[in-house]
C-alpha cells in the first residue's frame, strides 16, 4: 500500500479509526464521502477515474473513502455517501481493501492523466 500512497499526486492521508469511539476530523472543504461496501457498484477504473475528475472540476478539494466496520455501514450512512463503490462480490479483509483502494486512486490518477499505467496491471 506505501508504494501506491507515495505514488499519488493528489494529498492523500490515511486514518485508522479504533471499532468503537473513534471520529473522523471534521473536513475544512465541501467533501464527497465513497463507502466502499459489499452492496456498492461495482465500476472500473475507468469510471471511477471519471467520477473523480468530474467531482476535482466541480471543485470538490475532499473525498473521503470508507470502509466499514466488521458490520459494515448503517443504511444512513448508505443514504447519506456521494458513491458506494464495491471491490467485486466478495468480501475483504481491511488491510487487502485498503490496498486495493490505494492502487486504485493511482490508477485513477494515471487515467485522468493519460498515463499508460492503468493498461499495464
Amino acid at each position: 500500500m506505501a508504494r501506491y500512497e507515495k505514488r499519488l499526486t493528489w494529498p492523500v492521508k490515511f486514518t485508522e479509526l479504533p471499532e468503537t469511539g473513534g471520529r473522523i476530523p471534521e473536513p475544512q472543504s465541501p467533501y464527497k464521502t465513497v463507502l466502499l461496501d459489499e452492496r456498492g457498484k461495482d465500476i472500473s477504473s475507468e469510471k471511477l477515474a471519471a467520477t473523480l475528475e468530474r467531482w476535482r472540476d466541480e471543485g470538490m478539494r475532499e473525498c473521503r473513502f470508507v470502509l466499514g466496520a466488521a458490520d459494515g455501514h448503517s443504511e444512513q450512512e448508505r443514504r447519506d455517501a456521494d458513491l458506494l463503490l464495491a471491490f467485486g462480490k466478495a468480501t475483504w479483509p481491511h488491510l487487502l481493501a485498503r490496498a486495493m483502494l490505494a492502487e486504485q486512486l493511482y490508477r485513477a490518477t494515471t487515467i485522468i492523466a493519460g498515463h499508460p499505467y492503468h493498461r499495464s496491471g
